[in-house]
């Protein structure tokens, strides 16, 4: 099976996991796109998508009569699931890049201020197994804004603790080398006995992050440990996800005077734009800076 055909199910499957773990959507709104997503599915009948069956598939949708919103939500889950797929490099073609139809807009990231990031890294009990565990992988993720897809990759050969360094694979294979910090290096330091207990001799590759019973952490489980961490912090869990972690790395670091080409090295984003859309974040600390650095501010 190449990448390029993944069968559409599994496709599916694959959107709606990130679509819970990196964007934190609700049950309820992951179960209106599965939904969705099914009925296309069904409407394709087995074939291979084309921009013609997906101007069908919104004709059929459209001579049902459903309300405009539906309609829109349905043609945007379809639409999401296709660029998604691309962006990860699962399928190789979008059949919805020239079908006209609605689009999300970008929302702003969304970040934790500092106080509620280091309490929720510092939530996990580190007198416990899983504390430890839970410890090391939020330290990394605050650490290096790392997505949670690729903390879950990482091999031991990729840390050099000695050198504060760790080598992530990310989008298109891409690797990139993150520092980490002290903080995340004493975590990662820590964990590591009680993962050579825990690993399993079957266990594919050799993960850093492992879950209790010693196979590979997926995302779902990563998803799991920063909303528990969120709930033993005081902070609403709907309101953290690991792609809040990430957002908050960046916000945090250019807020404390990082460039955005460090940023955007750090994050692996492939074109500075993406890693512009933090300077709107906070727009008080723009000002600041603005004040700070030009001439003709005063």
């Amino acid at each position: 099976m190449t990448r390029s055909r993944l069968p559409l199910g599994d496709a599916v499957e694959e959107y709606l996991v990130s679509l819970r773990v990196e964007a934190g959507l609700s049950a309820n709104t992951i179960a209106a796109y599965r939904r969705d997503l099914e009925q296309y599915l069904d409407f394709l009948q087995g074939r291979e998508p084309r921009p013609e069956d997906v101007d069908g598939f919104a004709a059929e949708l459209s001579r049902r009569g459903l309300a405009d919103s539906t309609l829109k939500r349905k043609l945007s889950a379809v639409k999401g699931m296709h660029r998604f797929l691309v962006s990860e490099g699962l399928r190789e073609d979008d059949p919805t890049r020239l079908v006209t139809g609605p689009k999300r807009p970008d929302p702003f990231p969304k970040a934790l201020d500092r106080e509620e990031a280091f309490a929720l890294v510092e939530a996990p009990d580190r007198s416990t197994v899983a504390g430890r565990r839970d410890a090391a992988l939020l330290e990394f993720l605050y650490a290096t804004g790392a997505r949670v897809s690729e903390a879950v990759s990482l091999d031991l050969p990729d840390l050099d603790l000695d050198e504060g360094v760790a080598l992530v694979t990310g989008k298109g294979s891409k690797q990139r080398l993150v520092p980490l910090g002290s903080h995340a290096v004493d975590a990662i330091r820590a964990w590591l006995p009680d993962r050579l207990a825990l690993i399993r001799r079957t266990t594919k590759g050799d993960p850093v992050f492992l879950n209790l019973r010693g196979g590979r952490l997926t995302r779902q489980g990563a998803f799991e440990i920063v909303r528990r961490a969120a709930a033993r912090a005081g902070i609403p869990p709907q309101k953290v996800s690991p792609h809040v972690l990430r957002h908050s790395a960046a916000t945090h670091m250019l807020e404390a005077g990082a460039d955005l080409r460090t940023v955007q090295e750090m994050l692996g984003h492939a074109t500075i734009s993406t890693t512009q859309v933090y300077t709107r974040v906070s727009k008080s600390h723009v000002m600041e800076i603005y004040v700070q650095a030009h001439p003709r501010s005063r």
